[in-house]
């Protein structure tokens, strides 16, 4: 079964992929950086994407997005957000869905945060764009609102970005992401560069901005632990490509791939001393000087309800 119909987007479904192709540099020399990817996030879902560093979960975002640098190149059967084809998509169609129906918040909040200007400015630049007619007090009013939704206060409008701590700058962040109410946000690591305490305070302010607003999101990361207490669904990618997807417990209690195995018993336990092991590397794929056609890529199969894994049956 191919994993174009394993995982099948279903109608009503607010995000739906199917076999999304992105490579870097020219078609004579490309390196692919996600590989058919195949999956859709439902109404009020949340879909945890994760896998190492370099495995293409922010270059998948991007894609979507449709921010991908210039010598990037990039396909799809299929990639709507509602009933929008974000393939065909021109540039002023894009620019006009993103905030409003699609946003985006970095793993770094200094990367979006204009340092020049105050956090008020960066507010209304974002919202010009698409609350034509709108009074300047009822804009100012929104802003507000959706400052105190995320534990902020007003006075916060009149700072630059750096007299605010990092726990405040993500959660600035977060608000510019939900100010418009979008269908779906892209969280891209949002907790990567902060201590731990900030980190739970940011995750359970956009958690309950999410479920605010009605939104759903694909959670970007690579802690597994994160991952249980927050995603309904979690899609495993490695090298490129999904190897396994499914509900969260049944990805933590039967995972199938070896990849997602490793994955789990990384996590750290206080209870007990475990090995947390190694792939094993057999085979042509893993010879150097291997290239991209020696790598067995195996379907996607449905190993239980919902439950799908790039594995021999």
């Amino acid at each position: 079964m191919h994993a174009a119909t394993a995982v099948a987007p279903q109608a009503g479904d607010v995000l739906s992929i199917e076999n999304l192709r992105v490579s870097y540099g020219s078609r004579f020399n490309a390196v692919p950086a996600v590989r058919n990817a195949t999956f859709s996030v439902a109404r009020d879902e949340v879909f945890g994407l994760v896998g190492e560093s370099g495995s293409g979960k922010s270059t998948l975002s991007m894609a979507i997005l449709r921010l991908l640098p210039a010598q990037a190149h990039c396909e799809a059967d299929r990639m709507r957000l509602g009933d929008t084809d974000l393939m065909a998509a021109g540039p002023a169609a894009l620019r006009q869905l993103r905030w409003t129906r699609l946003s985006y918040i970095p793993q770094g909040s200094m990367g979006v945060l204009n340092p020049v200007m105050r956090v008020r400015e960066q507010f209304l630049d974002t919202i010009a764009d698409h609350t034509q007619g709108a009074q300047r007090r009822e804009i100012e009013g929104r802003i507000e609102t959706v400052l105190a939704g995320v534990n902020l206060r007003p006075a916060v409008l009149d700072q630059f970005p750096h007299e605010l701590s990092g726990g405040m700058k993500q959660r600035v962040c977060i608000a510019l992401a939900i100010l418009l109410e979008p269908e779906l946000i892209i969280a891209d690591e949002p907790t990567s560069a902060l201590d731990v305490v900030s980190q739970r305070q940011v995750l359970e302010t956009l958690s309950s901005a999410r479920r605010r607003i009605g939104a759903s999101m694909i959670m970007i990361g690579h802690d597994m632990a994160l991952q249980a207490q927050l995603a309904d669904r979690i899609g495993i990618m490695f090298a490129g490509r999904f190897v396994e997807i499914g509900p969260t417990r049944a990805i933590f209690e039967a995972p199938r791939h070896p990849y997602t195995q490793r994955l789990i018993g990384a996590i750290p336990s206080i209870r007990r001393r475990q090995d947390i092991g190694e792939l094993a590397r057999r085979g042509l794929e893993h010879a150097d000087g291997a290239t991209a056609s020696a790598h067995p890529d195996l379907p996607l199969r449905e190993v239980s309800a919902g439950h799908f894994a790039a594995i021999e049956l």
